[in-house]
């Protein structure tokens, strides 16, 4: 997704043909945390202190309809059941109120339910109810909603009450299990919300059409929701470690911080500043935890605008190049990792995070010193050998709302080392989201920043949007062998063949350069020492659940 799913409305999210390009709009270590407990931990009961939550995340909807930002999927994930997810500790989704959910044939995914299963309000929860929740994303298309991850999704069919068959248009979509665990894909009560319209958050509080881990018992928007362990969850995770959570809602990351400091919340987490969380690690009271994180930040290139662009009066595509890799040349990561986000983010030097099945660091050895590091010498051998002029004049825009605060010292430092040595000079500007949106597809920043948060953890989600034609970047990047090479992956179903041309795609991009990816973010939660189970749900499906929590 476009923005981070933290603290802006989510971005809508379309999959372009082949079913896979997302155009949401978007925040590491290693995806695979050393230490993370996996597992069923059905064999736990509900019990301990209630533990109270502090976030300043807000939640848009409780509809899985209406909604597709991180806020409300923080709920979402806590209350609805899914028919696959991820067990704590891992990026790899396994059936959770279902049986078994396997290929078929080519085109038919099959999803066997367990039986017995019931919604909290005693409404039964049967085949019947899966066909209407995805029927349901498709007839209705909210603007705010996640429906364009359905876009493979031909028909679903009820074949008995247990049995699901989800037809679909493109042949062994191999990301179609993780579509499965993703914001599409709660499980809705037929009884309870409408099939053709969004049902308002008071009516689903007052209906319990929840059959997750929790039910929610309270709800005030963006200020309070209070949530008590579902007793009939049947599913992957097991029971919950505590019966009674409470979540507070604060306007903005100084008031969060203030709030774990004083102990007034036993856990906080999205979003809190680099520096806070610096600080927060020096007091012995509390603890910092980090876990995988799938947000990146990249710098786009505008093909046609872009200094040499193909639009250009100098259109001249070696030259284009060499201004590109130029500038790859001149970027210190661990400078942006250790100055600016004070290692809550951290290098990233392909397009596939790190820890991610199929990540490389293509990048590395290309460009800088071939370590990783920035080189001068390398870029203006490299710009003089093309026969460009400098120095260059770089048109590059950030956006001061959208990704955080520190996005202007981030794009401050990155013109510092564009421009070290003389070969760029920098003229960096600023606008405010709303416009900065419309006019990034208008071709108005021939260089700009973005950032992604993924709908699901599987590398695919990092090159169909950006990469076949230029995706939702549309920035008129087309290289034909990567087009072919993503289709391709996407069917193809052999593991070991499959993660060989996802690495084999980031080569040919990192060579290419559409866009030059600086960082890759982590999670970050602050715990009072007391609470126990951070670390097993600050994990690859970046999905932070109340489960394992407990003091």
């Amino acid at each position: 997704m476009l923005c981070p799913l933290s603290s802006l409305s989510g971005g809508k999210l379309t999959r372009t043909t082949k079913g896979l390009a997302s155009a949401a709009l978007i925040t590491a270590s290693a995806l695979v945390l050393a230490g993370c407990a996996g597992g069923d931990s059905s064999d736990d009961s509900s019990s301990g202190d209630a533990l109270t939550i502090g976030t300043s995340d807000p939640v848009f909807a409780l509809d899985p309809a209406a909604a597709y930002d991180n806020g409300s999927w923080q709920v979402m994930i806590q209350v609805y059941p899914f028919l696959m997810n991820s067990p704590y500790g891992s990026a790899e989704v396994e059936p959770d109120i279902a049986t078994s959910a396997e290929f078929t044939a080519p085109t038919e995914y099959t999803v066997k339910l367990k039986e017995g299963l019931k919604f909290a309000n005693g409404n039964d929860l049967t085949a019947s109810d899966v066909k209407f929740t995805f029927d349901r994303q498709l007839k209705i298309k909210d603007d705010n909603g996640p429906w364009g991850l359905l876009e493979n999704l031909e028909s679903t069919e009820a074949v008995d009450d247990t049995t699901v068959v989800f037809h679909l248009k493109q042949e062994n979509d191999q990301t179609f299990p993780q579509v499965l665990s993703s914001p599409v894909a709660p499980i809705v009560d037929e009884d309870v919300f409408p099939a053709d319209k969004v049902l308002a958050d008071a009516d689903i509080v007052k209906e319990k059409p929840f059959a997750g881990q929790y039910t929610i018992e309270s709800f005030k928007l963006n200020d309070l929701i209070s949530y008590k362990a579902f007793d009939g969850y049947d599913g992957l995770l097991g029971a919950p470690k505590t019966s009674d959570v409470t979540v507070k809602y604060f306007t903005n990351e100084n008031n969060l911080r203030l709030a774990i400091q004083e102990k007034a919340v036993d856990v906080a987490t999205r979003q809190l500043s680099a520096t806070d969380v610096e600080d927060l690690a020096k007091n012995e009271d509390l603890k910092v935890y980090k876990g995988p994180g799938g947000e990146i930040r990249f710098i786009v290139y505008n093909f046609n605008t872009q200094p040499f662009g193909a639009t250009t009066a100098e259109a001249d595509p070696a030259k284009a190049l060499a201004v590109r890799q130029a500038t790859a040349d001149l970027i210190d990561r661990d400078a942006l990792s250790e100055q600016v986000f004070k290692g809550t983010y951290t290098p990233l030097y392909s397009y596939v995070p790190e820890g991610l099945p199929g990540a490389t660091q293509s990048l590395k050895g290309l460009y800088g010193d071939g370590e990783g590091g920035p080189d001068g010498a390398r870029a203006a051998e490299r710009l003089k050998a093309a026969g460009v002029e400098t120095p260059v004049t770089l048109n590059l825009q950030y956006n001061p709302d959208h990704y955080g605060a520190s996005s202007a010292e981030e794009y401050a430092l990155i013109k510092s080392q564009l421009e070290e040595g003389g070969l760029f000079k920098v003229d960096l500007q600023a606008t405010e989201w709303t416009q900065f949106n419309k006019d990034r597809v208008q071709d108005l920043y021939p260089l700009h920043q973005l950032g992604w948060f993924p709908d699901y953890s599987d590398a695919d989600n990092y090159l169909t949007p950006f990469f076949i034609d230029g995706g939702f970047l549309m920035n008129h990047y087309s290289n034909e062998e990567v087009n072919e090479l993503i289709r391709s992956q996407l069917a193809t179903v052999d593991r070991d063949e499959r993660i060989g041309k996802i690495e084999q795609i980031q080569d040919l991009v990192a060579a290419d350069l559409s866009t030059l990816p600086t960082t890759q973010g982590t999670q970050v939660a602050v715990a009072v020492k007391d609470v126990k189970g951070v670390e097993d749900t600050l994990d690859a499906s970046f999905k932070f659940r109340f489960g394992p929590l407990s003091k």
